[in-house]
């Protein structure tokens, strides 16, 4: 439900994002506001707060952030707040802002390694990615997982690539599970 939530929401951001013609500055804007949320979770707990009445949230709201983002922004928020969603304020700003990097063609990618990569390595593997996807740009996110024994898996949204040693292996014992000696 909250993804349908911050879908719906989001969406509605964007394009009136791209009505205004404002995309990259709402952007802008609705990373700080993210970020305003995130670092005081006080303010959360606050809007959702059962005993607090609706007006008084927004008065907040707008104490907060009036003057200091846009009127649409503004205007947004205080939607939200009225139509209870404030508990997913979150992942509607997430949302809007996954939205404009991939109308901007900016790709979120995920590499998850055995060892920890070289610099040549990540540009190599950037370099990969914009070549093989309609990207031109991609944010790119490096960890680490011993677990995998060695080889790469990468996460581009809800596509996966796993050419790690440890999914091999796993995959060769179920092939193996099912053979059926005679």
């Amino acid at each position: 439900m909250a993804k349908l939530v911050s879908k719906t929401y989001g969406d509605a951001l964007f394009e009136l994002a791209l009505e205004k013609n404002s995309v990259d500055d709402l952007y802008e804007e609705t990373g700080a506001v993210k970020d305003i949320f995130v670092e005081h979770g006080d303010l959360v707990k606050l809007l959702n707060h059962p005993k607090i009445d609706k007006e008084d949230k927004i008065h907040v709201v707008e104490n907060v952030f009036k003057g200091k983002i846009s009127d649409d922004l503004m205007g947004f928020i205080t939607i939200i707040v009225r139509k209870d969603r404030h508990n997913d304020i979150i992942e509607i700003l997430d949302y809007f802002v996954a939205k404009v990097k991939e109308y901007n063609k900016i790709g979120i990618a995920y590499v998850t390694t055995a060892v920890d990569m070289t610099d040549a390595q990540k540009k190599d593997v950037e370099k990969k990615l914009l070549d093989t996807t309609s990207y031109e740009k991609f944010e790119m996110n490096y960890s680490v997982d011993p677990e995998l024994l060695g080889g790469i898996i990468i996460r581009i949204g809800d596509r996966v690539v796993d050419s790690s040693v440890k999914s091999k292996i796993d995959t060769l014992s179920k092939q193996l599970m099912k053979i059926q000696l005679a």
